[in-house]
């Protein structure tokens, strides 16, 4: 359950299928980001590499599923994002500049707990 958190989680911090152009974004990170995902420690996958859609600085994601994600990119470029599913929660932090980011995260499921880093980078 974690490995899917983690999947769309930070995500968990930030590309997905959007035709955003730089003049409609609202926000400088406003766009399509692909976002890589690194477990350092914990059962979790070794890697994983999604995409999410930044619109008015709220984070969403484009894959589907049972999952819920909720995040924010601040004027200044911090990142806060929340993903759960079932009894599964990651929370990822970080911050963007205009075309790269990156951050930290820690999920927890009743498997166990899993945390690393992610990198983000502007596709659109």
């Amino acid at each position: 359950m974690i490995r899917d958190l983690v999947r769309a989680s930070l995500l968990a911090g930030v590309c997905a299928a959007s035709t955003l152009s730089s003049a409609t974004a609202r926000t400088a990170y406003d766009g399509q980001w692909s976002v890589l995902i690194v477990t350092q420690q914990g059962t979790c996958d070794r890697a994983y590499r999604y995409g999410v859609q930044i619109v008015d600085g709220i984070v969403r994601y484009d894959g589907g599923g049972p999952i819920n994600l909720s995040g924010r990119v601040m004027q200044n470029g911090a990142v806060q994002v929340t993903v759960s599913s079932g009894g599964s929660r990651a929370d990822g932090a970080g911050r963007l500049s205009r075309n790269i980011g990156r951050g930290n995260w820690q999920g927890r499921s009743g498997s166990g707990a899993c945390s690393g880093y992610w990198e983000a980078e502007r596709r659109g």
